[in-house]
């Protein structure tokens, strides 16, 4: 199990991102919050490894057709066993 925060920048807020992060996390199995905040969206998310790498790979990619990243960052946390579900804030 593995746990990430990752902050996305660029036109992904009012385009759906978090709905399409929502979905990406229900099919990948994950775990974990996306909001917005500020200029950015950002995500925890904690799952299987390659479970996550593929999460991770498809929400930098673009979550939603209408959006686009332009930088991203993304950090390695100590995993949280209350985490059950993912959820938009």
């Amino acid at each position: 199990m593995l746990r990430k925060h990752i902050k996305v920048f660029g036109m992904v807020q009012g385009v759906g991102f978090r709905f399409y992060t929502e979905r990406l996390a229900l099919k990948y199995n994950i775990a974990g919050t996306v909001q917005n905040v500020e200029d950015y969206v950002e995500v925890f998310a904690q799952g299987e490894p390659e479970a996550l790498n593929h999460f991770v790979e498809a929400v930098i990619a673009g979550a939603s057709p209408a959006s686009h990243v332009e930088n991203f960052t993304v950090e390695e946390l100590d995993i949280d066993k209350t985490l059950t579900k993912f959820k938009t804030i």
